[in-house]
């Protein structure tokens, strides 16, 4: 049997490829939508990719299921668990509690674990050119290496009203009826890792067992105790801010990520074609840049995303395709590199981009406005804003600061002034430059401050230093 995890740092997100080799058969779980790394692997290991599904209907991606069903003609199987609305809007196969899928020797069983959402299902697999019992559990966003999937994203993404406590208790009844009923040395593949806003706590191990978690995760007492309140009240306790965009994440995969098919490689574009376009407000203008480059000069307008690894998550922040329909324009050092951003880029339904450039020659720059922790009083100002997560401003802010965090700033602009300045900061200043860009493109006028939560903290000591 084959089991291969393939892993997207930016989004801490996990799929997997389950492979019988006798029959040269592969499954697909959770894939995301540039589809080539799967495509690679089953061709390496001589397999057809037979069949693919999903844990869930994912908020924090767009679901590459339907993009490699058509490039590979596979058998899509989703789940039809979790009530009339929970119901995929495209064709697939329903899968319902205790169904299987076979490959081979492998069987794939369905168990649906309701608590992260309804519909929610987990996959136990079992090789059986081994044994006739189950080995290895592809455990979606129920249980994480140290942590479990959090059951208030509908409450937060999705619209839902107070939907938390409800998953919270299934999600108690699902670690207790199906989770904890296995065998102690079942693998464990979590669909996130460290980093993933689908969890307060994820560890960064690619795997777990059952018996380990049993043992040692923070929930584990609470359910050897059956002290379901006293879990709920853990659970639902410092989850972190969920990033705005993860409400059409959820609607578009529901309904059907659209299938790009295959792409083609992305065109360099000429300065005086891009400052034209700029000129008329026919494009966006993507700054790849480390946020010191970006502060020594930029093309108005532009998003700033400084981390080109983190594209899918910066991305997702400062850029809404729902809302603005201006294809994007990367600034890129090659065409390799160009592409690589736009897979990333493709991961959160951001699929229009035109072309790249390698420089900003010939076109027009200037520097954002920032100012430094010693000038911070000296800026007459409407709005100090913190754009860090809640459970970072609850731990220490700079006084007077209002908290609406980098994933959340652009879809709502009805929290901040129209009028007057806003300044803003994060703990170092990568994901302000990610804000502030977003909403200087939206029209508000921003100063960021150098160095962010951290630069000030320094200041007021220097300061007490001297005063004492």
């Amino acid at each position: 049997m084959l089991l291969e995890r393939i892993y997207d740092q930016d989004l801490a997100q996990a799929s997997y490829v389950i492979g019988c080799q006798a029959r040269g058969e592969a499954i697909v779980v959770d894939a995301r939508r540039d589809i080539q790394p799967y495509l690679d692997l089953a061709a390496a290991n001589g397999m057809t990719i037979v069949a693919v599904t999903e844990t869930h209907i994912h908020a924090d991606y767009l679901s590459g299921t339907r993009e490699l069903a058509a490039a590979t003609g596979a058998q899509i199987y989703v789940s039809g668990e979790g009530g009339k609305d929970w119901q995929y809007a495209f064709e697939g196969t329903r899968l319902h509690h205790g169904d299987t899928i076979t490959l081979g020797n492998i069987t794939v069983q369905a168990l649906h674990t309701p608590g992260h959402t309804p519909e929610h299902l987990v996959f136990l697999v079992t090789d059986g050119a081994f044994t006739d019992q189950p080995g290895y559990l592809l455990s979606g966003d129920l249980v994480f290496s140290g942590d479990l999937g959090r059951p208030d994203l509908l409450d937060e993404a999705a619209g839902g009203v107070d939907t938390r406590f409800a998953g919270a208790k299934q999600l108690f009844r699902s670690l207790k009826e199906s989770f904890l009923t296995l065998a102690d040395h079942v693998q464990v593949y979590p669909a996130h890792g460290a980093g993933s806003a689908c969890g307060k706590a994820l560890g960064a191990l690619p795997s777990t067992t059952v018996g380990y978690e049993r043992l040692y995760a923070w929930w584990a007492p609470y359910l050897a105790a059956d002290d379901e309140q006293g879990f709920l009240d853990e659970l639902l306790d410092g989850q972190p801010d969920a990033h705005a965009y993860f409400a059409r994440m959820k609607r578009q995969n529901k309904l059907g990520p659209a299938v790009m098919g295959e792409r083609a490689p992305l065109a360099e574009l000429g300065a005086e074609a891009v400052r034209a376009d700029l000129e008329a407000d026919r494009i966006t203008l993507v700054d790849t840049r480390p946020v010191a480059e970006v502060h020594a000069g930029t093309v108005p307008g532009a998003l700033s995303v400084p981390d080109p690894d983190k594209a899918a998550t910066y991305g997702g922040w400062a850029y809404d395709p729902e809302q603005d329909s201006r294809p994007l324009v990367l600034l890129a050092p090659d065409q390799e590199a160009a592409q690589q951003i736009w897979d990333h880029l493709v991961r959160v339904g951001i699929d229009d981009v035109s072309g790249y450039v390698t420089s900003f020659d010939g076109l027009p720059l200037e520097k954002p406005a920032t100012v430094s922790p010693a000038g911070l009083d000296s800026v007459e100002r409407a709005l100090l804003l913190d754009v860090r997560n809640r459970t970072e401003h609850t731990a220490g802010t700079i006084p007077g600061a209002e908290q609406l965090s980098a994933g959340k700033v652009l879809w709502h602009q009805d929290r901040l002034p129209r009028e007057g300045t806003i300044v803003t900061f994060c703990q170092s200043g990568l994901r302000n430059s990610v804000a502030a860009s977003a909403l200087r493109r939206a029209g508000f006028d921003v100063v960021e401050l150098k160095g962010s939560y951290a630069a000030w903290l320094e200041d007021q000591s220097r300061r007490a230093a001297v005063a004492g």
